[in-house]
């Protein structure tokens, strides 16, 4: 059998990165090394904090609508305000800081630094050269011209917030507010004893429609039709949510400790449910909606047919989340049909639903993973047609806005560029009926686009984890870059003595998928040196979690300064990439993406040979915290310390919403063997948690009951509880003891002595 010049290569790479491995000694630190690289990796720290980045560039337009005003980040933690008019090609500093600062400080009777002005409002008029400024209630002028100043009235321009959504997206758990009088004004609803009561406005007359409402089960959740004819309400079923509790020990002027309670919902528990009526104002007659209860999210919001009153559409979530649909009501039978009615074998991750509906065309706009990506369809809600409006192997992140005059949807979508990482954002337009797609960026690396109010241009922010970003404005109509606001560098923090993070892209389980990473390396690594290997974990399906934009310096860099190689990575099992790729995690939280992280590492590893993976540490937050724990009790081979802050150790403890989307409804025996505290006894390795004792986010409990289970198990570990704490990886004080406990267990090291008083 002929072996390929390629094959042989690989093999030999292989067997010399080992070969260089073997002849490499571990680090191994001394008491005063250690102590020496805690002081150091603070120095960095400090000195790298006073870096300036300019990651977010925020344009806040002025009334003109093509002027503009943002904040730039300068050097020490100051920064400057920069004026920019598109027309003018002007791009300048917004005013003398050091005279405005001279004036506000005298207005306002208040003490602030040139370079660190901070106001309520800032508004800028007649081509920039008139100042505005509002700080605790009071308006000052200042004409730029000759700095002369005179108090302002209240103004009534309020400065384009990009940072505010065209349209907020609505959360299911908000429910529907109960419209109690008719548009027409002619009736008013009311509730007594839980029935219905309707009243006429000019007579007075009330006539009641219900009578088999009480107050333990009333009717409830009122809508009206566009005519005032017909009210849709609900007879509620109401079920109690069942609290947790938490004691705050250390309450400051106290000596006792204070018992706190608030509701919480977790997976199987019961809900309230609804049943839907149709009635009518003029005849009294009372229809029974020919669909389901709603047993899950509260009644949403109805979407009535253009000029038509006789029909509406509402959207249902089945628990469990493995059914969406938009159901049709006849309001005079109380028919239904489905218009949507999307079914999966895993799970419909329902918050990256998205809907609009344009009842002047009888059409809503939706987004769905039926395809195996997330893409935009077009649906005829007379006929229930579907057309894919965007077509192939990407990912629609988000839908920014439609314009229906012009028949155009604007998205951010990743994975369309199929030579850069699949998780850069990018930002598109395209036509209804899916044509003329237009890329708004094109440039290598992660956008940030925020637009002009008419929408005309765009502010652009691109960048990559260790290249640093550039903003440029742009013009919508040909995503021509037609000014560059801001252009940064890395020379400061390679300056200052940081060595960037770096990209890593090596092979999923299947052997074809690729699996994206960051290393970050100690920045005076010694070559000859191997360090311990410490991946931070956070498993978590809502999202992808790896770093797109600029980050030169962060946690993982400040722990690797220590003596440590930090890696982080996106496995399987989380969002923005296929259907497939995301659905690993369906009812297999435990997976947690282990198959792929530990290939990666080794894969890593062969790249860097100073990373020593048989010394891998492991650490994580909240699903991070139940992810790093997990490690030790189901992947005892490949991880050998854990940190875990705040973990969900058990998902039937955690909160429902999310549980339940992940893990499926009803509650099965998987819930069971999944869970850290059930495989408690399994644990090899070291383990430290943290747990704040007031976390409504996870219930401390889920610590203290692994805590339990590890105790009956005769299992040695190390508990950190800090009081009055809430959902965190346990604050300053927690990180530092996090490091303190990898350089114990992966150096095997001794951190600085903290309770050694020095004379």
């Amino acid at each position: 059998m002929k072996i390929s010049s390629i094959y042989l290569f690989l093999i030999v790479i292989a067997f010399s990165s080992k070969a260089q491995q073997n002849q490499l000694q571990p680090f191994s630190p001394s008491g005063a090394e250690m102590e020496r690289a805690y002081s150091q990796a603070g120095q960095l720290d400090s000195a790298l904090r006073k870096v300036a980045v300019n990651n977010e560039i925020i344009p806040f337009w002025n009334a003109d609508g093509h002027s503009f005003w943002y904040k730039r980040n300068l050097a020490d933690r100051n920064w400057e305000f920069i004026y920019a008019d598109i027309t003018e090609s002007v791009h300048k500093p917004a005013f003398d800081h050091t005279r405005v600062a001279t004036i506000a400080n005298k207005f306002f009777d208040k003490v602030q630094e040139a370079t660190k002005l901070k106001f309520d409002r800032l508004i800028f008029g007649n081509s920039g050269t008139l100042l505005t400024l509002k700080l605790n209630g009071k308006w000052l002028e200042i004409n730029l011209d000759d700095y002369s100043f005179k108090q302002a009235k209240d103004t009534s321009f309020v400065n384009y917030d990009p940072r505010k959504p065209l349209q907020r997206k609505r959360s299911r758990w908000e429910g529907t507010p109960s419209r109690f009088l008719s548009p027409d004004g002619k009736n008013v609803l009311s509730l007594k004893a839980g029935n219905l009561f309707v009243t006429d406005t000019e007579s007075k007359a009330e006539t009641q429609l219900t009578t088999d409402g009480t107050e333990k089960r009333p009717y409830a959740e009122f809508s009206w039709s566009p005519d005032s004819k017909n009210v849709v309400g609900y007879l509620v079923n109401p079920k109690k949510i069942d609290s947790v509790y938490y004691v705050l020990s250390a309450v400051t002027g106290t000596t006792r400790g204070q018992l706190k309670s608030h509701e919480y919902a977790q997976p199987g528990d019961v809900f309230t449910s609804y049943e839907p009526f149709i009635f009518n104002i003029t005849t009294k007659k009372i229809i029974k909606v020919d669909t389901e209860q709603i047993d899950f999210f509260e009644p949403q919001p109805l979407h009535w047919r253009n000029n038509d009153n006789r029909y509406y559409l509402y959207e249902k979530v089945d628990r469990g989340h493995q059914r969406f649909r938009v159901i049709e009501v006849d309001v005079q039978t109380g028919k239904t049909r489905n218009i949507i009615d999307e079914k999966a074998k895993t799970f419909i991750y329902e918050d990256r639903i998205y809907t609009r509906y344009l009842p002047k065309t009888n059409e809503v706009i939706w987004t769905s993973e039926q395809d195996g990506y997330r893409h935009i369809y077009l649906v005829n809600t007379l006929t229930g047609k579907q057309f894919q409006v965007t077509k192939g192997d990407f990912v629609v992140r988000d839908i920014d806005s439609v314009d229906v005059e012009k028949r155009e949807i604007w998205f951010t979508a990743s994975g369309v560029n199929k030579k850069e990482d699949p998780y850069f954002l990018h930002q598109y337009r395209v036509n209804f009926n899916g044509k003329n797609t237009i890329a708004l960026n094109l440039e290598q690396g992660n956008h940030r686009v925020v637009f002009s109010p008419d929408r005309n241009y765009y502010v652009d922010t691109y960048s990559q984890i260790n290249v640093a970003p550039v903003t440029v404005v742009k013009r919508t109509a040909d995503a021509k870059s037609i000014m560059e606001l801001e252009r940064g560098t890395t020379t400061g923090f390679t300056e200052a003595g940081l060595k960037l993070p770096e990209v890593f892209v090596a092979k999923g389980r299947d052997a074809k998928t690729d699996i994206w990473g960051v290393v970050w390396q100690p920045s005076k690594m010694d070559n000859s040196k191997t360090y311990p290997v410490i991946e931070y974990i956070y498993a978590g399906p809502q999202d992808s979690f790896v770093p797109k934009n600029f980050t030169p310096y962060s946690e993982m860099q400040s722990l690797a300064e220590l003596g440590f190689i930090v890696v982080q990575m996106d496995g399987m099992g989380t969002a923005n990439r296929s259907k497939a790729f995301h659905d690993v995690c369906w009812k297999n939280l435990a997976d947690a993406g282990f198959p792929d992280r530990i290939l990666w590492i080794k894969a890593m590893a062969q790249k860097y040979p100073n990373a020593d993976i048989s010394r891998v540490g492991i650490y994580g937050t909240s699903a991070g915290g139940q992810n790093s724990t997990g490690a030790l009790l189901f992947h005892p081979e490949f991880y050998k310390a854990a940190v875990s802050a705040c973990g969900c150790h058990d998902n039937r403890i955690d909160k429902q919403w999310w549980n339940e989307q992940w893990m499926g409804y009803p509650v099965g025996p998987h819930y069971d063997e999944q869970s850290n505290i059930t495989n408690a006894a399994k644990l090899q390795g070291d383990l430290f948690l943290i747990v704040g004792e007031a976390d409504e986010n996870v219930p401390p409990e889920s610590t203290y009951r692994l805590a339990d289970a590890l105790i009956k198990a005769n299992k040695d570990f190390e508990l950190l509880s800090i009081p009055g704490m809430g959902h965190s990886d346990g604050g300053a004080y927690g990180r530092r003891r996090k490091r303190d406990f990898f350089v114990k267990h992966l150096l095997h090291a001794e951190p600085p002595k903290r309770n050694v008083v020095i004379n």
